[in-house]
């Protein structure tokens, strides 16, 4: 095993910086647009963020472009942190947020689409810092990575490496043999929804600022808001059906979105498996939660199932935006609501969670191990779309569940220790390490802010955020001893 390429490393964190300072600057206009004081802290942090980068371009100086796996692992993990440690310069100099601790928080929140935000009062904050949550999210949609492979291919050494690493799900896919071609492609449906959802928003009655911001927090699931009551704040039902059903394309694999939309592969869209799955397991629990509105908190149908539907998808595409406070719903509705956060929806999505694909093969390898107790001899493929899944993804299934599970219990167990309590410690470690946002329980409900939460949990939210956006073992083996080895 080679020695890591720090010289590269340190060249693409550079090239990224750069990057993230075009995206400061977008926000300086809409703050000079606005006549805000908060230019003046987007024009620091852009300063800040380029001799941050002039620093790592020096340091890589003379790299070459070889770039191991290890290489990947590492590029991926640093460039989400250093992210969100320069996307905090501008709520810290604007003092917008008092501590590092949580403008941290808030920034890695963004990126990895979470949405769970410390602020209790958005309302109050300047429109440039509104629009830099919002876009946090946008970017962090696809992946950071993932984006400047798209934009601009030649900045990133060894992409298909680093597209291994940040992608999402068990089972990688590209659309051409040219990285680059199908990150752009990915990207240009990415866009097209985005633009198709401001619309939408704006014809339902968004002025334009609310549009755009709802329309990239949506379309990234992230559920960052720019009021306090999110999409409950416009009072519209149309718009929440709306909301709810860019909610539910954006769960959907974007390559599976490209192969139906551009290439007209309609048939491979409706039979597969993972997309069924998904699909029923909405409707499923959409079904369940109205029936206990109606029953239990005297909904009349329409606003149950408006209700039930909206949460459901927002919970299980990991978005986070809410029409109705769950807190105040039955609590078997929070078992629901909690299987959703764990489960997530599509790989190759902007959602997070455990993926769908994942609880299809899961299903499909304990069906196998049925019938293998009847019928010991027989051997038992294990096929998805179409092609048979190698044993080896089958291990990294059972390990990725292990460890999913071992994260949970370890971290809750911790924040109790820290003085959360039990329903909250449970709920907001899966919210976090499925980058959902909201959380079920009274002291930190699902439209309540995560302020009052200690530091200590914060820390620990913070990298259960960065795990989940990355799958976990991208973030994990950098911390075993073998990665470090040089043989």
């Amino acid at each position: 095993m080679s020695t890591i390429n720090y010289r590269l490393i340190s060249k693409i964190l550079g090239s990224l910086l750069i990057l993230e300072s075009l995206f400061m600057l977008v926000c300086f206009f809409v703050s000079l647009g606005y006549h805000e004081d908060a230019m003046y802290s987007f024009v620091v942090s852009i300063l800040v963020s380029l001799f941050g980068a002039t620093i790592f371009h020096f340091i890589g100086n003379k790299a070459d472009n070889t770039m191991s796996r290890r290489d990947a692992f590492l590029v991926v993990t640093l460039s989400w942190s250093f992210f969100s440690l320069f996307g905090s310069l501008p709520f810290l100099i604007g003092g917008y947020i008092d501590n590092f601790t949580n403008a941290y928080f808030e920034t890695m929140s963004g990126f990895t689409t979470t949405g769970a935000t410390i602020f209790d009062d958005v309302e109050d904050l300047p429109r440039g810092i509104l629009f830099w949550r919002s876009f946090t999210q946008w970017i962090g949609g696809l992946g950071i990575v993932f984006f400047t492979i798209a934009v601009l291919p030649s900045l990133v050494g060894g992409s298909v490496k680093v597209f291994t690493a940040e992608a999402t799900g068990p089972i990688k896919s590209k659309l051409h043999p040219k990285l680059s071609t199908s990150a752009k492609s990915i990207w240009v449906i990415f866009f097209t929804l985005s633009i198709a959802c401001v619309a939408s928003y704006k014809v339902l009655g968004m002025n334009w600022f609310d549009s755009i911001n709802y329309s990239m927090t949506t379309i990234a699931t992230g559920g960052f808001s720019t009021h306090n009551a999110s999409i409950e704040y416009f009072n519209n039902p149309a718009l929440e059906y709306v909301s709810t059903l860019f909610c539910f394309i954006s769960g959907i694999n974007f390559i599976l979105l490209y192969r139906f939309i551009i290439r007209r592969e309609a048939k491979s869209f409706f039979t597969n498996s993972e997309l069924k799955f998904y699909m029923f397991m909405v409707a499923l629990f959409t079904s369940f939660i109205t029936i206990m509105l109606v029953v239990s908190n005297d909904y009349d149908i329409e606003h149950a199932f408006r209700c039930g539907i909206y949460q459901v998808v927002s919970f299980i595409t990991t978005t986070g935006l809410f029409n109705d406070d769950a807190a105040k719903w039955p609590h078997v509705t929070w078992v629901v609501l909690a299987v959703c956060m764990f489960m997530g929806a599509c790989a190759g999505s902007t959602s997070g969670g455990f993926k769908s694909i994942r609880c299809v093969m899961l299903l499909k390898v304990i069906r196998n191990e049925f019938r293998q107790m009847l019928h010991p001899k027989a051997v038992l493929p294990l096929r998805f779309a179409g092609a048979n899944v190698p044993m080896q993804h089958r291990v990294t299934l059972l390990a990725f569940l292990s460890v999913y599970c071992l994260l949970c219990i370890v971290c809750a167990f911790s924040m109790i220790a820290a003085g959360v309590d039990n329903t909250n410690a449970i709920t907001i470690t899966i919210s976090t390490l499925s980058n959902v946002g909201p959380t079920l329980g009274l002291e930190i409900g699902p439209t309540m802010s995560w302020n009052q939460l200690p530091d200590f949990a914060k820390w620990i939210c913070s990298i259960l955020m960065l795990m989940g956006r990355l799958e976990i073992f991208s973030v994990l083996i950098i911390f075993t001893p073998t990665f470090w080895q040089d043989r």
